[in-house]
């Protein structure tokens, strides 16, 4: 089983490397690549070390899975280069997300929507794939009428250049600029760019990767998007309203029995999810669940995730085991 792997030096590619060595995946060939300028460099896979080489090479050595982790615009260009020699490409960036043709998979969620005929798969948001993992099981029980979501992200969402800002400004030093502001003892509701109905490009993937992956187009959601300065992971204060009646402890034996998430709610010992808590874990914690008495069916509740990790890097690696489980071998 021959693997590549697209933006093999880049802060979510070094986790999919990491993961990948966990899940055991069996890989008889690793082909880490990137850009030119990183072509001839190492990197370290189950000890030992590999060269990068560039993406056209991997091309040619036709990879039974290629994950690709390396933007929007190189994802565009080379998958389908990849597709046409067979291989299946999982992509971690918003260049297929919105397309029809192309399923937007979290395995726990709608992994059947996978076949051998969809050779491009896309990874969704992190912030879309830990909300919609607690939120998918809760779907089918009651039904979501609408979703009012708030979230606060981690720096390392957006990579090496913020996580280098902010460590910059909390020891003082006069640094490059991944945002347009101040980030250390600062938020600021802006993630990705603006588009002209006044919403972020990171608030209306929440909402269309969300009514995708249900395949509920329905669902009336509204999103709020804010950077926030912790490392640790993506944050989500998230408000629905069902479409039927329901009971707290039904939600939380759900959630309980669904996977990957892991409630940790108990008020009297101050147990809640935090960024610190979730940190280099591949669950979804869920907790602060509580009915919503201002509508007739509503439940608030606080989700919390790796955003490297199950936000990304785990939930591809999943889609590769699926692959080689079900699809390729």
């Amino acid at each position: 089983m021959v693997l590549a792997l697209a933006g093999a030096t880049g802060l979510v590619g070094q986790v999919m490397i990491k993961i990948l060595e966990e899940r055991g995946l069996p890989v008889d060939k690793f082909i880490p690549c990137a850009s030119s300028r990183s072509v001839g460099r190492e990197v370290m896979f189950r000890g030992r070390a590999h060269k990068l080489v560039s993406v056209d090479d991997a091309i040619e050595a036709a990879p039974d899975i290629v994950i690709f982790s390396a933007g929007s615009e190189a994802s565009r260009q080379y998958a389908p280069l990849f597709v046409e020699k067979g291989s299946f490409v999982i992509d971690n960036s918003s260049a297929w997300r919105g397309d029809a043709k192309v399923p937007l998979v979290i395995p726990e969620v709608n992994a059947h929507t996978i076949s051998k005929e969809t050779k491009i798969i896309a990874n969704p948001n992190c912030s879309t794939i830990q909300m919609v993992l607690a939120l998918a099981p809760i779907h089918r029980a009651y039904g979501i009428r609408r979703l009012v979501i708030a979230t606060y992200q981690s720096v390392t969402g957006t990579g090496v250049k913020a996580v280098q800002q902010l460590n910059n400004e909390r020891s003082g030093i006069q640094g490059e600029m991944a945002y347009p502001h101040p980030i250390d003892l600062n938020c600021f509701p802006h993630g990705g760019h603006f588009l002209e109905n006044g919403y972020s490009s990171e608030e209306m993937k929440l909402v269309d990767e969300t009514r995708k992956i249900l395949d509920s187009p329905e669902i009336r959601i509204t999103a709020t998007v804010v950077r926030i300065p912790v490392i640790g992971g993506h944050s989500e204060a998230v408000n629905v309203e069902m479409n039927s009646d329901f009971h707290i402890s039904e939600v939380r034996r759900i959630l309980e029995e669904t996977d990957g998430v892991i409630v940790a709610d108990n008020l009297a010992e101050n147990m809640y999810p935090m960024p610190k808590f979730a940190e280099g874990r591949d669950e979804v914690f869920v907790g602060r669940l509580r009915r919503d008495h201002s509508v007739p069916y509503g439940l608030d509740m606080w989700i919390v995730a790796d955003n490297l990790r199950k936000g990304a890097a785990t939930n591809a690696v999943q889609i590769a085991q699926y692959l080689i489980k079900y699809i390729t071998f």
